[in-house]
């Protein structure tokens, strides 16, 4: 199994061609086995950031380095082995079964038309029983509801065995039981994670780190509660944004109000 990646951006930075940039050079260290939550408004550049680390977008500026080795100096096949992905919107039109996606994520690691040997189907069975699917193994993926078609990419990504996963939005569509399992989950995998989220709440719960994000321009990194300040929420969401304890639990929780003239 690939043991978690560190992961160092530096000046990376990219634009549609002979556009203005959508994402301006960030740069930022994470040690291997970290989660870092990527968060800010619709339109800050997670999605774009994203991308550059699982090379859907070669960086216009800086470079991308996993371990300390640029990831467009790998092969695809290598930089498979060490990044995997699972995105927000997903295909529902496949013809394949849950169980047959999930073993894509072994392909990586064999020669095309190769079998699977028993470690591979025992990593792959323990994806399915990680995310509750075993029992929805035999199912098309098209007939699967948005929750349970999520379930399955993350599955797949799983038997993928990367240093480094990469999740969009890894909640959407999921009831909370589910999300409350894949928060769980990402905080006990031995990979180094990195997530774009909404919910400020439960970024801070779940993440080591977050980048806050802005019209492309990287405002913060570092610790939650040092990032996720009323101030910088306030400004990068264009809110009020105001922590407060919740009791009995005595945990920290954003609320969050329009201003008094927009409330008018």
């Amino acid at each position: 199994m690939t043991s978690a990646a560190s992961l160092t951006v530096t000046e990376a930075s990219w634009a549609p061609r002979g556009t203005a940039p959508i994402l301006k050079p960030v740069s930022l260290h994470l040690e291997a086995g970290r989660v870092l939550g990527v968060l800010g408004p619709n339109g800050a550049g997670k999605s774009t950031f994203l991308r550059l680390l699982y090379r859907f977008h070669r960086p216009d500026t800086g470079r991308i380095e996993i371990d300390g080795q640029d990831i467009w100096s790998l092969s695809a096949r290598a930089a498979a082995q060490r990044v995997a992905a699972v995105l927000q919107e997903q295909p529902t039109d496949f013809a394949l079964t849950v169980l047959e996606i999930v073993e894509l994520g072994r392909t990586p690691f064999h020669a095309p038309l190769a079998g699977r040997s028993a470690d591979d189907r025992a990593i792959i069975q323990e994806a399915l029983d990680r995310l509750d699917l075993s029992g929805l193994q035999n199912r098309r993926f098209g007939t699967l509801s948005g929750g349970e078609r999520q379930r399955v990419m993350v599955a797949r990504a799983l038997a993928q065995q990367p240093g480094l996963l990469i999740l969009d939005e890894p909640t959407n569509h999921l009831d909370i039981r589910h999300q409350l399992e894949v928060l769980k989950l990402i905080r006990h995998l031995d990979m180094t994670i990195v997530t774009s989220l909404h919910d400020l709440n439960m970024a801070s719960a779940v993440c080591d780190d977050i980048l806050l994000l802005d019209q492309g321009v990287a405002k913060a990194f570092g610790p939650p509660h040092t990032v996720l300040s009323d101030r910088a929420v306030s400004a990068a969401f264009r809110v009020q944004a105001q922590r407060q304890k919740l009791t009995p639990s005595n945990t920290s929780h954003f609320t969050y109000t329009l201003s008094d003239k927009e409330l008018t």
